[in-house]
C-alpha cells in the first residue's frame, strides 16, 4: 500500500501512476478526508481519501507537499516509516528559506526533521506529466531512469521497487548526502537520462574536484 502526503500535481500524479502499476493508493493533505474525497475521486480515481495518519501508515509513504509546508508533515506519524521525498527547495516561487540556504541538500534538511523516518530522496527529478507518459516495460532501450539517495540501505531497496514498478529503472546515487547532485538546477534535474547516461552523470559529479 502506497500513502501519499499532498494531493497537488506531483502528488496526484504519483498516486495516479501507483494505481496504474497495481497498488492500493491511500492519499491525504492537512485537511480532513471528506474535505478531498471528491477531489480523490475526480482527479485520483481509485485513490482512497484518508486523514494523514492514516496515508502515514502505509508501507511506502510519498511525501510531496509543497516544500515550504514541510512542518505540516508529522514526524511522530513517520517514524519507523519509508519515506519517499519527492520535494524540491523553488526559492524562485518559495521565497528564501532559511531552513534551506546552507550547503545541505534540501532532503538532509527534511532528514533531520523527521528524524525517525527512514528518508529516501527520489520522484524529485522528473515532472508530474512527464511521470505518467515515460514509463516503460523493464528492459526498454529507451525505459528513462531515476536516482535514488539514502543513508538506509533497506528503505533504497523498498524505493527502487517501487520506482521498477511505476516503470522506470532505480539508479542507486549513494548516501542521502548525494541527492544535491539531482536538485534543481543540476544536469540530472534539467533532463531525462536512461541508466547508463545516469549512471555516468552521476560518476562525474561526484569525482574530486581537480585542483
Amino acid at each position: 500500500m502506497i500513502g501519499i502526503l499532498g494531493a497537488g500535481q506531483v502528488g496526484t500524479a504519483v498516486a495516479r501512476q501507483a494505481l496504474k502499476a497495481g497498488y492500493r493508493v491511500k492519499i491525504a493533505t492537512a485537511k480532513p478526508a471528506a474535505e478531498i474525497a471528491l477531489l480523490a475521486e475526480i482527479i485520483t480515481p481509485g485513490a482512497e481519501a484518508v486523514d494523514a495518519a492514516e496515508a502515514a501508515a502505509a508501507d511506502l509513504v510519498v511525501a510531496a507537499v509543497p516544500l515550504h509546508k514541510y512542518r505540516t508533515l508529522r514526524p511522530d506519524l513517520l517514524a519507523g516509516r519509508t519515506v519517499v521525498d519527492a520535494m524540491n527547495y523553488w526559492a524562485q516561487t518559495d521565497g528564501v528559506i532559511a531552513d534551506f540556504d546552507d550547503e545541505r541538500g534540501s532532503s538532509e534538511v527534511i532528514q533531520e526533521f523527521l528524524a525517525g523516518a527512514r528518508l529516501v530522496k527520489s520522484l524529485n527529478h522528473i515532472g508530474y506529466r512527464e511521470l505518467e507518459v515515460d514509463a516503460r516495460e523493464p528492459g526498454s532501450a529507451d525505459r528513462r531512469a531515476l536516482a535514488l539517495a539514502s543513508d538506509d540501505d533497506d528503505a533504497k531497496a523498498v524505493v527502487a521497487g517501487f520506482i521498477d514498478r511505476l516503470g522506470y529503472d532505480p539508479i542507486d546515487a549513494g548516501p542521502l548526502s548525494a541527492g544535491r547532485v539531482f536538485q534543481p538546477g543540476t544536469t540530472i534535474f534539467n533532463a531525462a537520462h536512461t541508466a547508463k547516461q545516469l549512471r555516468g552523470l552521476l560518476a562525474e559529479a561526484n569525482e574530486p574536484a581537480r585542483p
